[in-house]
């Protein structure tokens, strides 16, 4: 069975950092991501991931978010520095079966930043 099990999350001050782990297992992924979603609002891309490491960001965290992975681990990270309110969301993991592209969302884990 895939499982995405996500870790990290908390509570931050402005301008703080935090590192997002998701350790995902049963099978071999090709892209892994990170969504978020506010309140109210719909689920939004972060950034995401492939296999050969070529990634992708939303405007809003170029510069301040890296995203990786350990492909021997099948363990996606998200380094969020220079943390803003607006990032306040639960964040997802996401990744997707090789060949069959099904794709799987971790739990959720909430990231709150302060003002």
């Amino acid at each position: 069975q895939v499982q995405l099990v996500e870790s990290g999350g908390g509570l931050v001050q402005a301008g703080g950092s935090l590192r997002l782990s998701c350790a995902a297992s049963g099978s071999i992924f090709s892209t892994m991501g990170w969504y978020h979603q506010a309140p109210g609002k719909q689920r939004e891309l972060v950034a995401t991931i492939t296999r050969d490491g070529t990634t992708n960001y939303a405007d809003s965290v170029k510069g301040r978010f890296t995203i990786s992975r350990d492909n021997a681990k099948n363990t996606v990270y998200l380094q969020m520095n220079n943390l803003k309110p607006e990032d306040t969301a639960v964040y997802y993991c996401n990744a997707m079966v090789m060949f069959t592209r099904r794709q799987y969302w971790g739990q959720g884990t909430q990231v709150t930043v302060s003002s």
